[in-house]
């Protein structure tokens, strides 16, 4: 069978290419494909037909993918080379700067009853993670590398047991007036403040998780406010 289908198209075929200077790529194509169509029964995708018209259409899809990319994920942190950078601030404007973090520690019913009644042998739990947390926010700049060196106005730590939970809930706030923002400050803040709940009450477990870390709200800077929906 494949022998007389071959028969039946070289011939043709033949006389297709040789006389391709009387007619023209296009209407040479078109024949070949009508042939193939009475042969096969169906005409071959069209993509073959428009080949050489697809790649200026793909180029052009992947030139407005880049794009869009280049618009929406603006990293400051990232130099036009692609190189890690500090961002320079000094043509920002002064302003209020507030930011509120907060994270959990799951403690579990027996470590939460020991830290509950302070009998954590470490000593007392919360106001050693609360003096921690403040203190973290201060090093921020020394603890994430391109972090600006912020001076803060205000820190505060506040941490809460929760019964029904087993758990401790932990909000930090920084505050700032100044040419760029204090989020990463109060995120330290509570992660830190977390860390040293662990480190705590490690002895009486360690299947104790830091969990939820994340920005709350934030006041001031070009982008305004933000709060994070309930």
């Amino acid at each position: 069978m494949f022998h007389r289908l071959s028969a039946l198209m070289l011939p043709k075929s033949r006389r297709l290419f040789c006389s391709s200077s009387s007619h023209d790529l296009a209407s040479t194509i078109a024949e070949l494909n009508k042939e193939m169509e009475f042969v096969f029964g169906e005409a071959p995708p069209t993509s073959i037909t428009g080949s050489s018209e697809s790649q200026p259409v793909s180029q052009d899809s992947e030139f407005i993918s880049t794009e869009n990319i280049k618009n929406e994920s603006k990293l400051t942190h990232v130099s036009v080379k692609g190189e890690a950078q500090m961002v320079d601030v000094s043509h920002k404007d002064i302003s209020k700067r507030v930011a509120i973090a907060s994270c959990k520690v799951i403690l579990g019913k027996t470590v939460y009853d020991l830290v509950s009644a302070n009998h954590i042998a470490k000593g007392d739990v919360l106001s050693v993670a609360k003096i921690a947390g403040i203190t973290g926010a201060k090093q921020t700049s020394n603890l994430i590398p391109l972090c600006h060196n912020i001076d803060l106005t205000h820190v505060r730590v506040d941490l809460r047991l929760n019964h029904d939970k087993y758990c401790v809930e932990i909000e930090g706030e920084a505050a700032s007036t100044g040419k760029t923002g204090v989020e990463m400050e109060a995120m330290t803040a509570v992660t830190l403040a977390g860390l040293t709940v662990y480190d705590m009450c490690k002895a009486a477990s360690k299947d104790i998780q830091i969990t939820d870390v994340r920005l709350e709200h934030k006041i001031g800077g070009k982008s305004g406010n933000w709060s994070r929906e309930k």
